[in-house]
């Protein structure tokens, strides 16, 4: 078994399968005045114009990865791996290393009583490493196909890769600590979170309290 890397400070891991509603769960969380450190946002951070990184991934993907701005063109990169398992495993050992130093100073800085990491990949790439505890959203697979194709207008094709890319919901639910149905109306999502978020704040506490001094 893996040792977890979560110090004295109790963590929570998010996730859940693409369009689960991982952001609307955390946005609650957030509301409560939990500190929230989202994985896909600390990916983009890593790879600003000008980084040594999106230097690296331009050189060896070609220009075609670039918005004309500069910027990485993320759609046209996810395009390129999804379909090239040997340029995905480049460009995440690229990357995760950059993304889990930033998360882990992200997360050792927060003042909330716990805080929650944010990952669509959670378990894939190991971050449930860095939690104390695993909260999965759950819906069924057709309702992320189509909450996903209505909100990024991508198509069924594409969505379905994606979700092929990640592990199964089975696999999802086996290894959580917590789950929230988030097929349950919007209105039983505030009391859901509210009730978690009691149990986190009382396992925070006692983490806390057997930490050394």
């Amino acid at each position: 078994m893996s040792t977890k890397q979560t110090g004295s400070r109790f963590r929570v891991g998010l996730t859940g399968g693409i369009g689960s509603g991982k952001s609307t769960v955390a946005a609650a969380f957030a509301d409560l005045g939990i500190a929230v450190v989202d994985a896909d946002i600390v990916a983009r951070a890593v790879v600003p114009p000008g980084s040594d990184a999106l230097a690296q991934i331009s050189t060896h993907f070609g220009e075609q990865v670039l918005t004309a701005d500069g910027e990485l063109d993320r759609a046209r990169l996810r395009q390129i791996v999804f379909a090239d398992s040997t340029a995905k495993n480049w460009l995440n050992q690229l990357l995760h290393p950059r993304i889990r130093q930033q998360m882990l100073q992200q997360l050792d800085s927060t003042a909330s009583p716990y805080s929650i990491l944010v990952a669509p990949l959670l378990l894939e790439n190991q971050l449930d490493r860095l939690v104390d505890v695993v909260l999965v959203v759950d819906v069924m697979p057709e309702t992320q196909l189509s909450r996903t194709m209505q909100r990024d207008r991508n198509s069924a094709e594409l969505v379905q890769s994606i979700m092929a890319a990640q592990c199964s919901r089975a696999e999802r639910l086996a290894a959580a600590d917590y789950v929230i149905d988030n097929e349950a109306p919007p209105a039983m999502l505030a009391g859901e979170v509210a009730k978690l978020h009691r149990i986190f704040l009382q396992l925070a506490e006692e983490k806390l309290a057997k930490s050394p001094t």
